[in-house]
Parts: structure tokens; C-alpha cells; sequence
């Protein structure tokens, strides 16, 4: 076994989840790294302080360039704003170091080409953090698919809906300004990567983006608070996509629904323990839906729990990621979603946003 030194960029929400699943990856997975938490990096030498002591790192620094300087770095967490993102992942890849960057890859498409761009150039291990694709019984809806065991696949819909900004009443915040915070920038990447990792590619799609609330206690809103498009994906199949941060009542709306020629899949994350699965098997009086509970059986699931129907959770999700990272720098192989991905979701975003301005069809390919 070999440490790994662990640097995180950003100590509130994602950066807690990220430093407690390096704290637990390796006992759960027994992986060939371990790592060891380095150096977390905050906007200020008290919070990092804080953090440093909360989730028991070797130093706190509020320069994140001493973090990527540092020998002991030797993989970099970045889970800090996407307005950072980009500087922080060309610098750490110039210092020969994997980056995991959270999700989306860049603030807007030329910070994703540029990432993507660097991480090829560097031949290091990246990573972009879509954790929702892989609870176990998503990881297993692909496994379905994959093996044609619901025939063709015809039609996607798929959603990412959740309410935190539904009180029209609720003062503006960060998440209020600038499109990168806005629903497209949220909220879709999360679902526009479970879509290409479900069925393929989207090759076109027509969008509409808006704003339901222009102020929030007397300020402009300056980006959008639900989205849809349409779209046809590169296997043939048709799609629609639903984004909402002011979706009344949903609280994790990560939800998708595959229809094939021999079969339908559905998932709803609010339930991320089991899929729903019908096939044309057995006589029609008997066909029905069947919720299946992830268990052992299904992908990453065992080294949480031996026990089906108990269930994983969110920070598992985290730690899944974490696994997977590793896993990668051990091996020197990339293992998805690379920067690659991250790329593509922020494509398709682009191409949205653009055909919602047009009220057209456009050529993702085209972005």
C-alpha cells in the first residue's frame, strides 16, 4: 500500500464531502492509495484554520497556489466556485498533478476546452464530479441498457428538479447571479451527463430558458431558473430534459425514465435505493413494473453494506468518486467521466442556451 498525498481547493459544502471521503474511501474499498489529507485551501487563513482542524488536514492555507505548489500535494481536489476553476486546473496539471475538478468543468465552454485541452497536453489522471450517475442502481440501469435488456432504446426523459429558490420571497444570493450559478449551470449538467451516460450523445436539441422570478427582494435576477429542451440523441432515440430550482415540492429531483422496444426503466433519486424495470416477459395479466432494491449484486454497493434494501447515500456517492479517482492515478488509466465529458455536458449547455435565444433547433456539434 502507498499514500497519497490529498489537497482540497474550497472547505464548505463539497469540500466537507470530498475530505470526508478520502477519510473513508480506503477502508471501504481497500484501495491501493491512501490517501492521506494534506492540505485544504479556504478564502481566508481563519476558515481554513477551521477546516484544517474540523476535518483533519496537515495544514490550512487560503492561497490556493501554495496548495498546488506543495510537494506533499500530490492529487488536487478542486471543489471551490467555477469562476476558479480553470486557473486552478492548469496549474496543478503544469505541476504534473491529477485533478478531480467538481462539476461543471469550466465557468462557460472556453474554459472547458481549455481544461480539456491541458489535461491531454499533461497526460495526467482527471476527473469531473458527476456523482449522481453512479449510485449503484443508476450504475445498473446503464448495465441494463447496455445489454439491450429493454430492447431499442426510443425515448429519454430525464429531470433535475429541486425547489431551493421555489419562495419567490427569498432574498438574492450568489446562486442568483451569473449564468455559470443559474439553473443551465447548476442544475442541467447533472442530468445532461446522466443522459449521455444512459443513452449516447445528443446531437440536437431545442431549448427554452427563463427566469419564472426577475427579482429577488428588490435585485435582478441575472440567470435562469428553469430550463427544457427537446432533443434527438446520436443513437436515433428521442429526449426531453427539464431543469428546475423552483420546482414546488422537489427536494432531489434527479429522475429519468428509458423507454426501449422490450422494456421501460425509471429511477427517481428521491428514492436512489431502487429502480423500477418492466419487460415484455411472461403473460400480459402478469406484466407490471418491478422495483428492484440495490443490493450486493448491483455496482459498488457491497463495500457499504451486504445487506440488499439497506442503502447508500449521498456522501456514498462521494466516496464512490473518491474510490474511482484513486483507482485511476494507481492504474495511470483515466476511468470516467474525464474532463472529456465535463467538456461535452458544458457543450450541450452552450447549445441550449443558445437555441433557447434563437427559439431554434441547433447542431450540438456545431458548439
Amino acid at each position: 500500500m502507498s499514500e497519497i498525498g490529498i489537497g482540497i481547493i474550497g472547505g464548505g459544502y463539497m469540500g466537507k464531502a470530498h475530505a470526508a471521503a478520502y477519510s473513508a474511501v480506503a477502508t471501504l474499498f481497500d484501495t491501493e492509495l491512501r490517501p492521506r489529507l494534506e492540505v485544504v485551501c479556504a478564502t481566508s487563513k481563519a476558515s481554513a484554520e477551521r477546516y484544517r482542524h474540523a476535518y483533519g488536514f496537515a495544514r490550512g492555507t487560503d492561497n490556493w497556489r501554495d496548495l498546488v505548489d506543495d510537494p506533499k500535494v500530490e492529487a488536487v481536489v478542486i471543489a471551490s466556485p467555477q469562476s476558479t476553476h480553470r486557473e486552478i486546473a492548469l496549474a496543478a496539471f503544469a505541476k504534473g498533478k491529477p485533478v478531480f475538478c467538481e462539476k461543471p468543468l469550466g465557468e462557460n465552454l472556453a474554459d472547458s476546452i481549455a481544461m480539456n485541452d491541458a489535461a491531454a497536453a499533461s497526460g495526467q489522471i482527471n476527473m469531473v464530479g458527476f456523482n449522481y450517475i453512479r449510485t449503484p442502481a443508476s450504475q445498473y440501469a446503464r448495465q441494463l441498457v447496455a445489454e439491450g435488456r429493454i430492447g431499442e432504446v426510443t425515448y429519454f426523459r430525464g429531470e433535475h428538479t429541486e425547489d431551493f429558490l421555489a419562495d419567490a420571497d427569498l432574498p438574492g444570493n450568489w446562486r442568483t447571479e451569473g449564468m455559470a450559478n443559474g439553473c443551465m449551470g447548476d442544475l442541467s449538467p447533472h442530468m445532461i451527463n446522466g443522459a449521455r451516460a444512459l443513452i449516447g450523445p445528443i446531437t440536437s436539441l431545442c431549448a427554452q430558458v427563463e427566469t419564472v422570478h426577475a427579482t429577488r427582494g428588490g435585485v435582478a435576477v441575472t440567470n435562469d431558473d428553469q430550463a427544457q429542451f427537446m432533443c434527438r440523441f446520436e443513437n436515433g432515440a428521442l429526449g426531453h430534459l427539464f431543469f428546475s430550482r423552483v420546482a414546488t415540492g422537489r427536494k432531489m429531483g434527479y429522475a429519468y425514465e428509458i423507454h426501449g422496444t422490450k422494456g421501460q426503466i425509471r429511477f427517481d433519486q428521491e428514492d436512489q435505493n431502487a429502480l423500477h424495470l418492466y419487460t415484455m416477459e411472461g403473460p400480459e395479466a402478469e406484466r407490471g413494473f418491478r422495483k428492484i432494491l440495490a443490493g450486493p449484486a448491483h455496482p459498488d454497493y457491497e463495500p457499504f453494506c451486504l445487506g440488499p434494501g439497506h442503502g447508500t447515500g449521498y456522501q456514498d456517492q462521494i466516496i464512490i468518486e473518491a474510490k474511482d479517482f484513486l483507482t485511476a492515478i494507481a492504474t495511470g488509466k483515466n476511468i470516467w467521466p474525464t474532463f472529456a465529458e465535463g467538456l461535452e455536458v458544458n457543450r450541450v449547455v452552450k447549445a441550449a442556451l443558445d437555441s433557447s435565444d434563437k427559439n431554434a433547433w441547433v447542431n450540438v456539434a456545431d458548439y
